[in-house]
C-alpha cells in the first residue's frame, strides 16, 4: 500500500555500497575525479578567452562546452562526495528536483552543442569560401542563444510536467535523481510525461544523431575528394574527436533511457552509464 509522501522533506538515493574500509579511497577518489573535471574545464575556458589565435566560431562554440560540463558535475559530485563521507544518501524533494534539473540540462545541452558544433565544421570543410559569410559573429550569437534557449526551454518543461504530481514514495532507484527515477515515485497517470520523455528523446538525441550523420558523410566525402593529403589529415583529426564523443554521449544516453522503460534491465548496468556521461568530461 503506498502512502502520499508528497510533504515528506526527504527521498533516498540508491545506496553507495560502499564498505566503512573503503570510504576513505572512494571520498579522495571522488573529490580528486571533480576537482580535475573543473580544473580541465576552466582551463579550456581560460586558453579560449586569453589566446586570440582561439577567437574563431569553433572555438566560441567549444566554449559552450565545458560550462555544461561543470554544470553537470557539480549537480552530480558534491551531494555524492557528502553521501560519501556521512553514508547518508537522503536528498530534500526540492534538492532532488534541482539535481534532476541540472543533470537533464548538462546532457541535453551537450547534445546541442556537439551538433552546432558540427555544423561548424561542415561549412568549413564543405563550404570553405561561404564559411566567412555563415559564421558570422551576428549568425554565432544566434546559434549559441538558441542553444542555451531550447536547452532551457525543453529541460523546464520537463520539470514543470514532473512537478505537477504528487510523490508516493521515495526510494529514488538511481545513484542521482533524474525525470525517469522520480516518476517512478509517482502513481498517478504518467503518460503525459512519458510521451514527452520519448518525444524529446527522439527530436533531441535521434535529431542530433541525424545532423552528426548528414555532416560527417559530407566530410568525410570531401576529404575523399581533396587532392590535398595535410588538409584531409587535419581534417579527420578535428572532427573525429568530435565524432568519438558525441558517439559515447549518443550510446550512454540512449542505452540509459531506454533501461528505464523496460523492467528487466539491470540496474547496475543503468547506473553505470548514466554515471559515466557525467564524469566522461574528465577524459
Amino acid at each position: 500500500m503506498y502512502t502520499n509522501v508528497s510533504s515528506s522533506v526527504l527521498l533516498s538515493l540508491a545506496p553507495l555500497g560502499i564498505s566503512d574500509a573503503s570510504i576513505y579511497p572512494a571520498f579522495v577518489f571522488g573529490t580528486i575525479t571533480y576537482l580535475l573535471i573543473m580544473f580541465f574545464n576552466l582551463l579550456v575556458l581560460a586558453a579560449i578567452v586569453v589566446s586570440k589565435k582561439l577567437h574563431k566560431p569553433m572555438f566560441i562554440l567549444l566554449f559552450n562546452l565545458p560550462i555544461t560540463d561543470m554544470i553537470g558535475a557539480t549537480a552530480f559530485f558534491p551531494h555524492l562526495i557528502y553521501s560519501i563521507v556521512t553514508q547518508d544518501r537522503q536528498i530534500s524533494q526540492p534538492a532532488c528536483i534541482t539535481q534532476a534539473f541540472l543533470i537533464h540540462f548538462y546532457g541535453t545541452g551537450n547534445f546541442v552543442i556537439l551538433s552546432s558544433m558540427a555544423y561548424d565544421r561542415y561549412v568549413a570543410i564543405c563550404c570553405p569560401l561561404r564559411y566567412n559569410a555563415v559564421m558570422t559573429p551576428h549568425n554565432l550569437i544566434k546559434i549559441i542563444t538558441s542553444i542555451w534557449l531550447i536547452t532551457f526551454s525543453i529541460i523546464v518543461t520537463l520539470i514543470l510536467l514532473l512537478e505537477r504530481f504528487k510523490m508516493c514514495k521515495t526510494h529514488v532507484v538511481d545513484l542521482f535523481c533524474n525525470n525517469p527515477s522520480l516518476l517512478k515515485l509517482v502513481c498517478d497517470d504518467i503518460r503525459v510525461n512519458n510521451s514527452y520523455g520519448l518525444v524529446i528523446m527522439c527530436l533531441i538525441q535521434g535529431g542530433t544523431l541525424g545532423i552528426i550523420i548528414y555532416t560527417y558523410l559530407q566530410i568525410l566525402r570531401t576529404c575523399i575528394m581533396t587532392n590535398h593529403p595535410d588538409a584531409r589529415r587535419k581534417a579527420i583529426q578535428t572532427c573525429g574527436s568530435h565524432l568519438v564523443v558525441f558517439l559515447f554521449l549518443e550510446f550512454n544516453s540512449v542505452i540509459t533511457l531506454i533501461a528505464h522503460r523496460i523492467e528487466s534491465a539491470s540496474p547496475y548496468m543503468r547506473r553505470v552509464l548514466g554515471v559515466s556521461v557525467i564524469i566522461f568530461p574528465l577524459f
